[in-house]
């Protein structure tokens, strides 16, 4: 007997890419803009945090252990929401979020280049916090819309599981998620370019993006069978 489940609009193959889009243009934003840094992952600014302390520069170790923490207070802030408003029948709780992300984004771009950066990557790190706690699953799949390692390490898995038994499932798989770090690249191009020419008020392209994905996920819940 077949079982039927419900899949969200927000668990989407597309949806998940429009947020590899977002992820990139992020990662870029930052590099290009902000001082050359990474906002959307955390484990270069924990490596860093520890050299930091190796070296005696406890001042300079707070420079990377507050975005850390402003990641930590976004993947909080996620389950709260989750669980405070997962019920809601108006407004799935992924749209809360996403509406919390667009905000965010908005004050970044007011936030002038320069002595400023710090903060605009420790809203940046926030934001991405949330989006990557909030969409884990597409498609019914584990992945990451913010960062590749995890959906490359998943994405070569399926590909040699494919390539060793022809398993055509494991070949859709292994190309949904080489899709997104292909939309995560083209993300990084469109954020480079962007910043290049907007400066500090590119980033409201990912506010427009936000916006669209938030005016998709008012589509209601498809049953799938499993």
């Amino acid at each position: 007997m077949k079982n039927i489940k419900q899949k969200h609009m927000s668990d989407s193959f597309y949806l998940g890419l429009l947020l590899a889009l977002v992820g990139g243009f992020l990662d870029a934003y930052t590099y290009v803009l902000r001082g050359k840094v990474f906002a959307n992952a955390q484990t270069g600014n924990i490596v860093l945090l520890g050299l930091a302390i190796a070296d005696g520069k406890i001042g300079h170790a707070l420079s990377y252990l507050i975005p850390i923490l402003s990641f930590i207070l976004g993947i909080i802030l996620s389950d709260m929401v989750e669980k405070n408003y997962k019920e809601n029948n108006r407004l799935h709780w992924r749209q809360i979020t996403i509406l919390v992300e667009l905000f965010v984004l908005l004050i970044v771009g007011f936030i002038p280049l320069g002595d400023l950066n710090m903060l605009a990557n420790v809203l940046i790190s926030f934001v991405c916090s949330i989006q990557v706690e909030s969409f884990r699953r597409m498609n019914h799949l584990a992945y990451a819309s913010t960062m590749c390692t995890g959906n490359l390490r998943s994405g070569t898995e399926q590909l040699y599981k494919y390539i060793l038994i022809k398993d055509v499932e494991a070949r859709n798989k292994f190309l949904q998620y080489y899709t997104v770090i292909f939309l995560f690249i083209i993300g990084a191009i469109v954020g480079m370019e962007f910043s290049k020419y907007l400066g500090a008020q590119a980033i409201w392209l990912c506010c427009v993006m936000l916006a669209i994905i938030f005016l998709l996920m008012i589509e209601k819940d498809k049953e799938w069978e499993t």
